[in-house]
C-alpha cells in the first residue's frame, strides 16, 4: 500500500540545518527499508492558485484552499505493508523534521 505522509507547518522556510540533515537520514533510511517512493517540499501558502475547470472555461484565482496558521510544507509518499507500519514510519519522519505529520492511504 501507498500512504501520503503531509508535513504540517507554520511557517515558510523553517527548516533549521540540524532538521535538514535529519530529513536527509531519514530519506536515505526510507530508501535503505524499502518504504521510499518519493518526497517533495512545497513553496508556502502564498504561492497557491486554486483553478476551477467546471465552467465553460478554467478560473484561477490566488490563494490557498486552507486559510489557517498551519499548511503543508512538504509530503513523503511511502510504501508499507499496513497502516501501523505506515505510522510508526510517519513517526519517525516527524521526529527528523521536527514538524507534525498527517497520513493517508493513497486509492
Amino acid at each position: 500500500m501507498q500512504f501520503l505522509v503531509s508535513v504540517i507547518d507554520t511557517s515558510t522556510g523553517s527548516a533549521t540545518p540540524a532538521e535538514m540533515a535529519a530529513i536527509d537520514e531519514f530519506n536515505d533510511g526510507l530508501r535503505a527499508d524499502g518504504h521510499w517512493v518519493f518526497a517533495g517540499g512545497l513553496t508556502g501558502p502564498g504561492d497557491a492558485r486554486l483553478v476551477d475547470g467546471r465552467g465553460p472555461e478554467p478560473v484561477a484565482t490566488e490563494g490557498s484552499l486552507h486559510a489557517g496558521t498551519e499548511f503543508r510544507s512538504g509530503f513523503w509518499i511511502i510504501e508499507a505493508e499496513d497502516i501501523e507500519t505506515a505510522l510508526r514510519v510517519a513517526g519517525e519522519g516527524s521526529r527528523a523534521c521536527n514538524r507534525r505529520v498527517e497520513v493517508r492511504a493513497l486509492l
